[in-house]
């Protein structure tokens, strides 16, 4: 199979409704060979997650229901259904079930942020780093500078991204947006280096689970380095903030950027 034929079966394929094993197969042995199709499959879980996971819920207001219910109308009596000797008897069980559906989501969200060893921070920053490399509208602001992108964000978020650095010539800075950390808003910068992005996500770091061993000096900072799905990641905190910096580029030159924003941060 080639491109063409693999991305519009990315979501058939990862929701399980490919029933032809050989196709399945092809669309395997694509993505493991080709680099393009194996991001968008990455951004299609990405989108995926966010929009079964993040996306707000409201409570539809008290009067709409009031009105909704004079609206409806009214049951007739039931007859009695061959099961209802057994109602009583299973309702207690359903009521059980009912509750861990509620509880476990709520539960696995707090292990994720509770655990001290960091793996939720790592995946998260990989995570929102390949939604900005499949998202083809990334930036909410482009860059005329830092000194352009920086007030943009007034406003816009619950802290005040402190972030020095302004791009340079090796590093130059493609703009900005604000986006999602966890549970917690975060300002998300870009840049470039060669044909590389780089996502620097900054974010209040208060009760998330940061990695508490492994640490390097990086300027008057520690940071924890570490590579997941084949992406480099570094972490590090100043104060109140953490910074998360991703990007597929070679782990010295992403050190340098760091050390450029960590020694102003």
């Amino acid at each position: 199979m080639n491109c063409q034929e693999v991305q519009p079966r990315l979501l058939d394929y990862q929701r399980g409704r490919l029933l032809e094993p050989a196709a399945l197969q092809e669309i395997q042995a694509h993505l493991e060979g080709c680099s393009a199709c194996a991001r968008e499959e990455a951004g299609e879980q990405a989108l995926t997650k966010a929009l079964e996971e993040r996306l707000p819920q409201h409570a539809a207001p008290l009067a709409l229901k009031r009105r909704l219910a004079a609206q409806w109308p009214m049951p007739s009596v039931p007859r009695p259904s061959w099961w209802s000797p057994w109602g009583r008897s299973l309702v207690p069980a359903f009521a059980v079930a009912a509750v861990l559906l509620i509880v476990m989501p709520l539960y696995y969200q707090h292990a994720i942020l509770s655990q001290g060893s960091g793996p939720g921070v790592v995946a998260e920053a990989v995570n929102d780093h390949l939604r900005i490399l499949s998202s083809q509208h990334p930036l909410d602001i482009e860059s005329g500078g830092m000194h352009q992108v920086k007030p943009w964000f007034e406003g816009r978020l619950d802290f005040a991204p402190v972030v020095s650095f302004l791009g340079d010539q090796e590093f130059p800075l493609q703009g900005g947006a604000v986006g999602y950390f966890l549970d917690r808003k975060s300002a998300v910068f870009i840049f470039h280096r060669r044909l590389h992005a780089i996502s620097l996500f900054v974010f209040r770091a208060g009760d998330l689970p940061w990695p508490g061993r492994g640490g390097e000096p990086l300027g008057n900072v520690e940071a924890y380095t570490t590579v997941a799905r084949g992406f480099n990641v570094l972490l590090w905190q100043s104060g109140e903030l953490g910074y998360a910096l991703v990007s597929d580029l070679d782990r010295q030159e992403l050190t340098q950027l760091a050390l450029k924003l960590a020694g102003g941060a």
